[in-house]
């Protein structure tokens, strides 16, 4: 993504208030909360806002230093401290480094004024330093600036996870090679150190006379801006700063059995503007049932995490969907002994389980008559008889059987789970006189 301006219509430097990026949260909703059945699956809308600036900059500025480029590098020098302090506003863990290039043939044709770092005073200094150099006719020796910036060349010492940007401005193209370092070299040692190129031609378009600017901002997912006035360079690199393209994608760690998917995978936007996804949370068909799982989805900005307030925690609560088991068997008499021949003294014990919860309790329907008993526990051991005539009544028993049960009809015994589930089993009870 290139974006190219012939008169950058920046608003000035002093005045231009870029939003803050810490201390918010950049994922909309940050937090997804669902209960959802095994095998099933939601789709919801994810937003992530991107900051104006992207986080942890660390900011390379690259100045063409030779006789022409006097009135843009005065600009630059009257302005530093005010685009420092902007961008530290964003961001206040940016540094800065200052480095400059002339023509080959003269001495110091690459200078690294400063290496990175968050000293404003020393930064600003740092590009005052700056002093004009012959550069003869074009072209330049800025792609083996460019090549020594990057991880080629490892003039620059980056940190760790930052968000790379080399801020490159002068008025012409340069020479390939130049001191021995191609495009394609140069090119290849910034996309390695994983740099963003701003690139700046100040006056007609002569920095991208041959291409040289487009390709490099194009493979390394930078802007190209033409045809600036010097007056309004400095201008022109704090609103590339705030406006570079970003893409945004994400690193996912779910537990077993939860996912989180996003489409597209990746999308790309201006720093600032929001980034839309389709996310796709699914419950494995073998997940536990009754457990709480997680998935924690980490944005990244150009593939390096954006830190806090970029991550979004789903919690899903698996459903439990699977009925208990209640059965019905042969029980012991009261002297604890099972009846040989089949059970037609009615003595019966009843098993109930779940999957999920760890107790569930036995209700007995009378199915002669609308009385209901219980609850009773898993192992309860019955006599029950059936008795047409008479009243249905629940009495405690003798021995090893809890319960004398009399009812009119069958017993019907039912267990219901936490979750509604419910199953059912029969007693079948011969009836007597």
């Amino acid at each position: 993504m290139r974006s190219r301006m012939r008169h950058a219509a920046a608003a000035t430097a002093a005045i231009l208030v870029i939003g803050t990026t810490t201390a918010y949260a950049a994922v909309d909703p940050p937090t997804y909360s669902d209960a959802l059945d095994p095998g099933a699956s939601v789709t919801i809308t994810k937003t992530v806002t991107t900051p104006e600036v992207l986080p942890q900059p660390d900011i390379v500025l690259l100045v063409d230093r030779t006789g022409s480029m006097g009135g843009a590098i005065t600009n630059v020098k009257a302005n530093m401290a005010t685009i420092v302090s902007t961008v530290e506003a964003a961001q206040p863990d940016a540094q800065w480094a200052v480095a400059s290039y002339c023509d080959v043939g003269e001495p110091d044709p690459f200078l690294l004024h400063s290496d990175l770092g968050a000293d404003t005073t020393a930064t600003v200094a740092a590009v005052n330093s700056i002093r004009l150099c012959g550069g003869g006719d074009e072209p330049e020796a800025q792609l083996n600036a460019l090549w020594e910036i990057g991880d080629t060349g490892d003039a620059v010492a980056f940190r760790p996870d930052s968000s790379r940007i080399v801020v490159w401005f002068g008025d012409a193209p340069g020479h390939d090679p130049s001191l021995g370092h191609t495009e394609a070299d140069a090119t290849s040692s910034l996309v390695d150190a994983g740099a963003t190129v701003l690139a700046v031609s100040v006056g007609a378009d002569r920095l991208d006379a041959t291409g040289q600017a487009t390709r490099i901002t194009d493979v390394t997912g930078g802007a190209l801006y033409s045809g600036v006035d010097a007056g309004d360079l400095a201008d022109t690199i704090l609103a590339g700063i705030t406006a570079l393209p970003v893409e945004v994608g994400a690193t996912t760690t779910c537990d077993p059995g939860l996912s989180a998917t996003l489409d597209p995978a990746t999308r790309t936007v201006t720093s600032g503007d929001a980034a839309s996804f389709s996310e796709t949370i699914t419950v494995a068909a073998d997940a536990e049932q009754g457990a709480t799982l997680g998935c924690q989805v980490a944005f990244t900005l150009n593939g390096t995490p954006a830190g806090d307030g970029f991550v979004q925690t789903v919690s899903v609560d698996v459903n439990d969907v699977t009925p208990p088991v209640v059965a019905c068997e042969q029980g012991p008499n009261p002297s604890g002994n099972y009846p040989r021949g089949g059970n037609a003294d009615g003595f019966f014990m009843v098993t109930a389980s779940d999957n999920v919860d760890g107790a569930v309790e036995v209700w007995v329907d009378d199915t002669g008559s609308d009385a209901l008993f219980g609850a009773y526990a898993d192992g309860t051991t019955f006599k029950i008889t059936q008795a047409p005539g008479a009243t249905p009544k629940a009495t405690p028993f003798v021995g090893a059987v809890d319960w004398k049960l009399r009812l009119k009809g069958d017993a019907l015994m039912t267990v219901t789970d936490a979750a509604g589930n419910t199953a059912t089993a029969l007693c079948e009870v011969p009836p007597k006189g």
